[in-house]
């Protein structure tokens, strides 16, 4: 393994990701090549003027009214009923996402129970999943997308999060869940859209959505979107933009061939917020910057291609291959708030900066039957998944020359938190230089067993053969592990009567060292066995109407082997048991009357450190980023059916920003509002509001001086026209 290009020891400066590689045309010509699948999503036979044969099992998954869908493909693989899934499933539909203006994951996790979001150094999405903080369980059409950056909803149908461990069926990680992005796909339906947004800020966008039949064997959709936004943080803006045209061919009435393929990429300021003091939010305006904006540039570009077959057969057996190749390419530095001082007169400023090329290789195959044994019905799943994960990582820590040669803080008054002074990048002896390549090979079988009318069993086991080489490159020095794991999952759902049904649930899953997770390993910890996830949990859904759900679970999950630093030997780690999570979770979505939506939810955790890790973190420490409280609710009521209106109200309990448990984060509340009008079948407009009363809070943190002050009152507006 070599060292990145344009990026080798010593030098100065990291070449962003866009410099290193253009990684298009190679994709393209790879894929041309490769056999394999990523079918995302079957619509209905009634999607369009012509009909799509339902032959896959996406096929139902699709149909969804307003804020409602009855049915899921990814918790189980299968075309399954979200009242007979034993676990927290909450689907965010199209509807949804474009009700509540929804900008980023961030907005959409808040009408999640169970779900949070952390800052993630202002360069990345940081879910939070039932007291889990990760960026590597993310999805994308139920294949794995865990690079670093901050994705775009532009050309998703719906956002799935299944909370609880998931390995069954997802493979590695799927910790406290996993955010499935499910993409709009070419269906046989013309689609003329154009949408156009502007709002506070020097926020203007624009999107469009083109599809059609090209005869009755043959379809395409293409998805686009451009976006420059600047920020109520001072020097804080965005530019983003992509293109996802799609391709769908049918064989006969039981194939379906699909391809797609993505360019996207993020543009922006790494913004850190703010640091604390006095255990609390540092008081200044919530547009200070604390560093260099100018010096702080995020680039981030993923070029994907995503292939997919289904074939069902004379007998009804259903065969679905699924592949994905994508390249990533993550640039990021930034000039940033470290501690303030004791006496509350200045403030240390640290830099440092960070390059990842990432390559994702990913093919699963799927068999789906059904057969009968005796007086039992099943539903069966035959599943293999190949995998191979490439990483090189380069860091360079920020040298602050005014003060010193070797001097990697500058120190600056509250006064003048915006500095301008000479920075120069090079490597320190701890700084990564490394290659890994992960692969994985997993075979696992699950069965949907009718044990009665009214008694389903789910049970499934996986099994993992996962590796991991390891290099250093500075050094040539590595490692290789190999993990073999079965992650069980076991569920039993009890519909008591037609529209209610209770479930409980057992499963497990591990999170070997790869991706992030070599991030701060080094050759001392080869040793090191995987993290480990255990999930128990009791729930009851209730379909109250076609289009309304309401659901309810409890859960205990525990993870254990947590890697945490040596208190004697600060260069290596060591293992502990980490954190218990418990709660309950009341969620809602869809229409209470035919008139009145509602997409929100109720939680509350108890999330807990399980034992002493160092002199600070102590046994009994709340998880960071926690809030023990969280509710929301958002109001669509549509007056006339050109006319309706929104309201919308957040709430979250204090957390805390770091481990220590040193600086606690207030509770706050806001609200929100819109105004939906369509002037005509094919024109419409759309006002939305943000933080109607203006309050001071603080939604999300990194650590205890990575603090983000929440926007002030904001508005957006769109126009959508279709043709």
């Amino acid at each position: 393994m070599t060292s990145m290009p344009g990026h080798q020891p010593g030098s100065n400066q990291g070449a962003s990701a866009g410099q290193r590689r253009t990684a298009m045309p190679p994709l393209l010509a790879l894929a041309l090549a490769l056999p394999g699948a990523a079918l995302a999503q079957t619509p209905p036979a009634d999607a369009g003027a012509i009909a799509l044969p339902e032959i896959g099992v996406n096929a139902a998954s699709a149909v969804t009214s307003g804020y409602a869908t009855q049915r899921t493909t990814s918790a189980t693989k299968t075309d399954t009923p979200l009242r007979d899934v034993p676990q927290s499933v909450t689907v965010i539909t199209q509807q949804a996402i474009r009700d509540i203006s929804a900008q980023n994951l961030g907005d959409v996790l808040r009408y999640v129970p169970g779900a949070g979001y952390a800052q993630g150094e202002g360069n990345r999405d940081t879910p939070v999943l039932r007291g889990q903080s990760t960026t590597s369980d993310l999805y994308v059409d139920g294949l794995r997308d865990d690079v670093q950056y901050y994705r775009d909803l532009y050309n998703i149908d719906r956002v799935e999060v299944l909370l609880g461990p998931n390995a069954m069926i997802f493979g590695r990680g799927g910790t406290g869940g996993v955010i499935n992005r499910v993409t709009k796909q070419a269906d046989w339906e013309q689609r003329r859209e154009v949408r156009l947004q502007a709002g506070s800020f020097g926020q203007w966008r624009g999107s469009f959505d083109l599809g059609q039949a090209i005869n009755e064997n043959a379809a395409f959709r293409v998805l686009g979107m451009y976006e420059e936004s600047d920020s109520y943080r001072d020097g804080v803006n965005l530019k983003r933009y992509g293109i996802n045209p799609t391709f769908a061919y049918r064989i006969g009435d039981q194939t379906v061939i699909r391809a797609s393929y993505e360019y996207f990429r993020d543009e922006r300021v790494a913004d850190r917020g703010i640091p604390s003091f006095n255990g609390r939010p540092l008081e200044t305006g919530r547009g200070t910057f604390f560093g260099d904006p100018g010096r702080s540039p995020v680039n981030a570009q993923v070029n994907a291609l995503n292939l997919g077959v289904e074939h069902r057969f004379d007998n009804g057996v259903l065969l679905r291959n699924n592949f994905r190749f994508a390249d990533y390419d993550k640039f990021y530095q930034n000039v940033f708030p470290g501690a303030v001082s004791a006496n509350g007169s200045t403030v240390a400023i640290n830099a440092y900066n960070n390059a990842t090329h990432r390559t994702n290789l990913i093919n699963q195959t799927d068999f789906v039957f059904d057969v009968t044994t005796g007086p039992f019905r099943h539903k069966l799943l035959a599943g293999v998944e190949l995998a191979r994960q490439e990483t090189e990582n380069f860091r360079n820590t920020g040298y602050f020359t005014s003060v010193g040669a070797n001097a990697t803080s500058y120190t600056t008054s509250l006064g003048a938190t915006r500095i301008n002074v000479p920075v120069t990048f090079r490597q320190s002896a701890t700084d990564a230089n490394n290659s890994g390549v992960a692969t994985t090979a997993a075979v696992y079988l699950q069965d949907q067993m009718q044990l009665l009318p009214t008694v389903q069993l789910i049970g499934g086991l996986r099994f993992d053969h996962f590796n991991t080489d390891f290099t250093n490159n500075r050094t040539g020095q590595g490692f290789d592990v190999t993990d073999n794991k079965v992650s069980p999952r076991i569920g039993l759902v009890w519909q008591a009567f037609e529209p209610v049904s209770f479930y409980a649930s057992f499963s497990n899953t591990y999170l070997p060292r790869a991706g992030e997770q070599l991030a701060s390993l080094t050759l001392a910890n080869q040793s090191l066995k995987p993290e480990q996830f255990t999930n128990y949990e009791i729930g009851a859904k209730w379909d109250v109407r076609p289009d309304f759900a309401v659901t309810a679970a409890l859960y205990n999950l525990d993870r254990t082997n947590v890697a945490v630093t040596d208190p004697n030997d600060i260069t290596r780690s060591i293992l502990v048991d980490g954190t218990r999570t418990q709660g309950f979770e009341l969620g809602g979505r869809g229409r209470v009357t035919d008139k009145w939506s509602v997409l929100g939810g109720w939680a509350i955790q108890n999330s807990e450190i399980t034992s002493d890790q160092s002199a600070t973190i102590r046994k009994g420490n709340n998880v960071p980023f926690v809030s023990h409280n969280t509710v929301s609710l958002w109001n669509r009521y549509d007056f006339l059916p050109q006319l309706g209106a929104g309201l919308g109200v957040v709430h979250q309990s204090g957390y805390y920003a770091a481990t220590d448990n040193a600086v606690r984060i207030p509770a706050f509340t806001r609200f929100d509002a819109a105004l939906f009008w369509s002037l005509t079948e094919r024109v419409a407009l759309q006002a939305n509001f943000e933080n109607l009363f203006g309050v001071k809070y603080y939604p999300v943190a990194n650590s205890n001086n990575n603090i983000t002050p929440g926007a002030p009152f904001a508005a957006r507006f769109a126009l959508t026209t279709r043709f």
